[in-house]
């Protein structure tokens, strides 16, 4: 085992390989050090334990992060490839057209990505019931195939979450500079995918709530979206649920004046990240058992 050439090979991924350790020679006493105190075949768990500490995850944990979003990106791209060419999708102006079935070749680009990254970890896809009826084929969405304006909703909600999902579980996966690179980059694509979607909405006058039209960014815990079905739009509010937060690091920005001088301008200027548990209770619905 050439310990030195491993820690080679990582550094052409990992630059900062060294500073998560020690200094390199210091790196190399302590694999000396392992070698000269215990049993041979004992050393490869010793130096997993090592990178271990120095990562501060394993591959496992860091597996589980990436199989959690290549599971919001299995929806994504399964809702886009069902939309495109269906009865709603049909009645949208070409334009809009276009700009979906560029976003579906996004996310079944992003699918595709995850999957190669995660290899034979990979979860499967799930079954998917976008009624929003948990399998039933019954929910409130049952109708999105043929409603356009239906499914402009579900996009940005799913595009809003998807956002918000990634800003969640960046802290569980800051020590792996691979998955964080990767991860950082599908999130920004998520956020152009939701400011367009908003756009297009706007662009129909859809005045949510009255008077009001759909903006690129979020205002308070308001979703812009009042599809006339109750439970509809219960289940999308639930994806804007704490967007309204005014505090950032300790700062009450309502108090900072100018463009900061209200609740809706303060929230609208920060985005809040959703937690893995409230992301799985707003998706759970869409998934079949």
């Amino acid at each position: 085992m050439n310990l030195d050439n491993i820690i080679n090979e990582i550094e052409k991924v990992d630059p900062e390989v060294y500073e998560r350790f020690d200094t390199r020679r210091k790196v190399m006493k302590q694999f000396a050090n392992i070698g000269s105190k215990i049993a041979l075949a004992a050393v490869p768990t010793a130096i997993a334990s090592m990178f271990q500490k120095a990562y501060g995850q394993t591959p496992e944990e860091v597996n589980g992060v990436l199989n959690y979003a290549l599971t919001l990106e299995y929806l994504e791209a399964e809702f886009y490839t069902n939309i495109v060419g269906s009865p709603g999708y049909l009645t949208a102006p070409a334009a809009a057209q276009g700009a979906l079935t560029n976003i579906r070749n996004d996310e079944n680009k992003h699918v595709a990505f995850l999957k190669r990254v995660l290899g034979t970890a990979a979860v499967a896809k799930p079954n998917f019931d976008f009624s929003g009826g948990a399998g039933s084929g019954t929910g409130p969405f049952a109708g999105y195939l043929a409603n356009y304006d239906v499914q402009l909703a579900m996009a940005q909600t799913f595009e809003d979450t998807g956002v918000r999902a990634y800003k969640g579980q960046a802290a569980n996966v800051k020590s792996n500079r691979v998955a964080l690179t990767s991860a950082l980059r599908i999130h920004s694509v998520e956020a152009r995918h939701a400011a367009h979607i908003r756009q297009m909405r706007a662009a129909r006058n859809m005045l949510v709530p009255a008077g009001q039209l759909p903006r690129p960014w979020i205002v308070l815990a308001q979703s812009n979206i009042d599809t006339g079905n109750a439970g509809v739009n219960a289940a999308i509010q639930k994806s804007y649920t704490g967007e309204d937060v005014t505090t950032q690091a300790g700062v009450n920005i309502v108090n900072l004046g100018g463009a900061f001088n209200d609740a809706a301008n303060a929230s609208a200027g920060f985005d809040e990240p959703l937690t893995k548990e409230a992301v799985l209770d707003i998706v759970s619905i869409f998934i079949a058992p």
